[in-house]
């Protein structure tokens, strides 16, 4: 089982992007997705991109993570 983390791509270049999680802006493949855009929420796992978000799936799935961090009294 891997564990994907959803971000927003903020930069492209080639076959690369820059993709923000909040916190943090990582570098990330572009080469499992086309039609990749500025603006997209994505799944990314081990330095890549593994498919394109919807904003609502994004937002639930980091309310999500935002919860297990509260939880386990992580901030």
């Amino acid at each position: 089982m891997c564990l994907g983390i959803p971000g927003k791509v903020v930069w492209i270049d080639g076959q690369r992007a820059g993709v923000d999680f909040g916190d943090v802006v990582c570098e990330a493949g572009t080469h499992l997705v086309e039609e990749l855009k500025i603006g997209d929420f994505v799944l990314v796992h081990s330095g890549y991109i593994l498919e394109k978000m919807d904003l609502a799936e994004a937002e639930q799935t980091l309310a999500l993570f935002k919860q297990l961090s509260e939880s386990s009294g992580e901030q």
